[in-house]
């Protein structure tokens, strides 16, 4: 009968300790960065960006110069023009620098742009590949291990639901 005790404590406590381990969440984290950096596809979009940045700043810098070489020319020429002349070259002058900064911000704006539309998808397809690792291997929780990286998979219990009603919302 002592044995029997003994032997039902020790089941007792087996089953404990395994329902105790079993209720654990299985957490893991991602350099995600690092992985989308070694994404061929990343690699040639990122190539993209800099093939169109470059285009776009070429077209930039050739504006700069004309602008450039316009407004040395109508410095030298200044004192043998009119007033309206040199009134007239002035506006001109400000109406191309207006433009190139229009030209450089539309610049900027479609490089965000398409660097919107190729990153979306890799980076769908990286979350999609985090997903399927972490389920096949039982994680429910996989944290980005960037410094302020988020929560990337979360199939753990929610406890909003709980603490709403704790708090009587």
């Amino acid at each position: 009968m002592k044995h029997f005790k003994t032997i039902a404590v020790a089941v007792v406590m087996f089953v404990a300790a395994t329902s105790f381990v079993t209720a654990q969440s299985k957490v893991a984290h991602i350099d995600v960065t690092q992985l989308l950096s070694a994404m061929p596809a990343m690699k040639t979009a990122e190539a993209e960006l800099k093939k169109l940045s470059e285009t776009y700043n070429a077209d930039i810098e050739a504006a700069m110069t004309e602008f450039q070489n316009k407004a040395t020319q109508y410095q030298n020429e200044a004192q043998s023009k009119s007033k309206e002349e040199n009134e007239k070259r002035a506006v001109e002058l400000q109406g191309m620098q207006k433009t190139i900064g229009e030209a450089n911000q539309n610049a900027q704006q479609e490089l965000q742009k398409k660097q919107a539309e190729l990153f979306e998808p890799i980076s769908k397809i990286a979350k999609t590949a985090i997903e399927k690792v972490a389920a096949d291997q039982g994680i429910e929780y996989v944290i980005d291990a960037q410094p302020g990286g988020g929560l990337i998979v979360a199939t753990g219990k929610d406890l909003l639901a709980d603490v709403k009603k704790e708090l009587g919302i």
